[in-house]
């Protein structure tokens, strides 16, 4: 290890001894968890240890807490898209229909069960709030995509998929026992 190398992990480890405790406190009240500002701190400190070589910081704590601004801002852009991702449809909530009640059969029965399915899919939808309906109808019987839906009724996103959401629960639900018969034809 260089002298220089030597010196400058030594006035890395000083800065996280001086700022250490008051950085931390600044990120934590800025942030939801102890583990959120914990990981920034992290990542600060490796920003501040793979600075290139020959270049100076000409205020310490004025580029620490700039980089914690950043962090942190970047930390509630991330979230923001994944909160995002957890109001999406997952495969548990995706209307799934067995193959042969879309596609034409020339089997009698297989006639009779695709006609009593509609009978009741028409019924369960009706029980629902005629939001979530038009949703539901929208977007899996008409190919309209959520992100249109929304844009058309003048929605958030989020809102539109929670609808989606809903009446897939309902419908699941209410159509359990056909759909599982249907399954298992």
């Amino acid at each position: 290890m260089s002298l220089v190398m030597a010196e400058e992990k030594q006035n890395i480890v000083q800065v996280i001894n001086d700022y250490g405790r008051r950085l931390f406190g600044f990120i934590r009240n800025r942030v939801n968890t102890t583990e959120d500002a914990e990981d920034i701190l992290q990542e600060i400190w490796y920003q501040l240890s793979s600075r290139p070589d020959g270049e100076t910081i000409e205020s310490i704590s004025g580029w620490l807490y700039s980089v914690a601004r950043n962090k942190i801002t970047d930390s509630y852009r991330k979230k923001k898209n994944e909160s995002l991702e957890t109001y999406s449809i997952n495969d548990e909530e995706e209307w799934h229909l067995p193959d042969f009640l879309i596609t034409e059969s020339a089997d009698p029965e297989i006639e009779e069960l695709r006609k009593l399915f509609r009978e009741e899919l028409t019924e369960a939808l009706e029980e629902l709030p005629e939001n979530q309906r038009n949703v539901f109808v929208w977007n899996e019987l008409e190919d309209i995509t959520l992100q249109e839906i929304a844009e058309k009724e003048n929605e958030n996103l989020k809102t539109i998929i929670s609808r989606k959401r809903y009446a897939v629960k309902h419908l699941r639900s209410r159509l359990e026992n056909l759909y599982n018969d249907f399954l298992n034809y």
